[in-house]
């Protein structure tokens, strides 16, 4: 019983000091209805209250102002605006450099011992001459 009150505090611990944390590293443009300062006063004094409110505010401050669609760029303008342009995606995939090795002429790369036939070549050679 008294093992189980510990590790309740020590989540609740755990939240608030992420809570706390999150608020001193969120931007200051990103802030929620009050001022930064003051959520983490808030969130310091109150505790696990200020911590729950804060969840709750950054959570609503979220969904509002993020977009749904992924970002990509305006040829035009060169700035970023949030709606997935399928050619700008597949002009990313073609220059990641996964996709560049899996596009590349010519035989595919050996990729590992087992795999190239030269090393096996050799290997057979070097087993036949030592026996």
């Amino acid at each position: 019983m008294f093992l189980s009150g510990v590790l309740f505090v020590l989540f609740l611990a755990g939240c608030w000091l992420y809570c706390l944390t999150d608020a001193a590293l969120t931007p200051a443009t990103e802030f929620p209805g009050l001022r930064k300062p003051v959520w983490i006063a808030v969130i310091a004094v109150t505790f696990i209250f200020g911590a729950i409110a804060w969840v709750i505010a950054r959570r609503w401050w979220r969904v509002r102002y993020w977009p749904l669609a992924p970002a990509a760029r305006s040829r035009a303008t060169g700035r970023y605006y949030p709606a997935a342009d399928a050619f700008l995606a597949a002009e990313a995939l073609a220059r990641h450099p996964a996709t560049r090795s899996k596009n590349a002429p010519g035989p595919a790369a050996a990729i590992g011992p087992d795999d190239d036939p030269e090393f096996l070549r050799a290997l057979t050679e070097r087993i036949r001459g030592e026996q």
